[in-house]
């Protein structure tokens, strides 16, 4: 019988967290395909009857790799005050931190693109997943929009999800295709069409001066 998160004691969420952290390090390492049951057991130096009281299959597992990963990206690209209270600015800032956290978590995500493709349950989850980027989107442009600062004509949850997608595949493009760009040059870049295809035009006052202190969670790209 799988033993439910909630009703694990001390030992217990040690035991599932440290199968959680071996299944991330194998499937960065080796690839979704390429990882076994024993593969994960060995790392988290547990037996394989002990993987199965916490986790049904190596897919599952899977499943809460992927959902970590994605909640860690969103946590670090959350924008701090220290970006400011500019909209341009804090485009900016999210552009950079995203960038950023795709840096650090690229391969599984791709890795769940990849399971996507032929198993209904995974490609829920990765549109599950991508949703509370989506919903962070929408919600910024429709306060925008009240404002007055962003084209009202716009429906805000398309909006964020083509946007999204560009930001996204660039993120892609460069990081994991070797696409030539410095990091100051895309984030400029990527803000500007961002901003101007919500009718916001970026201004000296409004850009930021320094994008490095935007976020109490701060990654280092790797381009």
């Amino acid at each position: 019988m799988i033993v439910k998160s909630e009703t694990l004691g001390d030992r217990g969420r040690r035991t599932r967290a440290a199968l959680v952290r071996a299944g991330r390090e194998a499937f960065e390492e080796r690839g979704y395909d390429a990882v076994r049951v024993d593969d994960v057991c060995a790392r988290a130096g547990v037996s394989h009857g002990t993987f199965y009281t916490y986790f049904g299959s190596r897919e599952e597992l899977f499943r809460e790799v992927a959902a970590a990963v994605v909640g860690e990206m969103f946590s670090a690209s959350l924008v701090g005050p220290a970006a400011g209270d500019a909209p341009y600015a804090r485009i900016e800032a999210a552009n950079l931190l995203y960038l950023r956290a795709w840096a650090s978590n690229s391969r599984l995500v791709r890795m769940l693109e990849q399971a996507a493709i032929g198993d209904e349950s995974f490609r829920d989850l990765l549109l599950e997943l991508r949703e509370v980027f989506v919903r962070r989107g929408a919600e910024g442009l429709r306060r925008l929009q009240e404002q007055g600062l962003a084209d009202p004509s716009l429906d805000p949850r398309l909006t964020a999800v083509m946007l999204g997608g560009m930001v996204e595949h660039f993120a892609h493009v460069w990081l994991d295709l070797g696409e030539r760009a410095d990091e100051g040059t895309a984030v400029a870049l990527l803000s500007t069409l961002w901003a101007r295809a919500i009718g916001l035009t970026p201004t000296p006052a409004n850009r930021t001066t320094d994008l490095t202190v935007t976020s109490t969670v701060t990654k280092e790209a790797r381009p």
